[in-house]
């Protein structure tokens, strides 16, 4: 457990510390409902066929999702590109976790700023 070298005074109040809890889940759901708006139908429904979620930790924003099965993750991959794009109007500093159904891999965490854009990926 963290020690603070405040003294008690000067810390935070247990309520004060509940209140920004529930306002940073508030910020979080308010972000989803923000980002599921401004996506495309395609994008839409890849994310229903996923759970996700929005986290922030630190001061960074973090893009959530957990893939169900195969097909819906190799889906969510291909389209992190414009994901990343979008989540650019909500933040400067961004991340997006990428998990594939239990045991068939490891979570992919990208920053934003490493995501090439769809226009600059190589033609197949």
């Amino acid at each position: 457990m963290n020690q603070s070298c405040l003294p008690p005074d000067d810390l935070p109040s247990t309520q004060t510390i509940r209140v920004s809890e529930i306002l940073l889940r508030q910020l979080e759901e308010a972000i989803k409902k923000s980002f599921f708006l401004a996506c495309d139908n395609m994008t839409r429904t890849l994310l229903c066929s996923c759970h996700w979620y929005f986290q922030i930790n630190s001061g960074i924003l973090i893009l959530m999702v957990i893939c169900y099965d195969m097909e819906s993750y190799r889906n969510i991959m291909k389209t992190v590109p414009h994901f990343a794009e979008k989540l650019k109007h909500f933040s400067n500093t961004a991340k997006i976790t990428v998990s594939s159904p239990v045991n068939k891999g490891i979570p992919w965490v990208l920053s934003i700023d490493n995501i090439l854009p769809e226009s600059d990926f190589p033609s197949t």
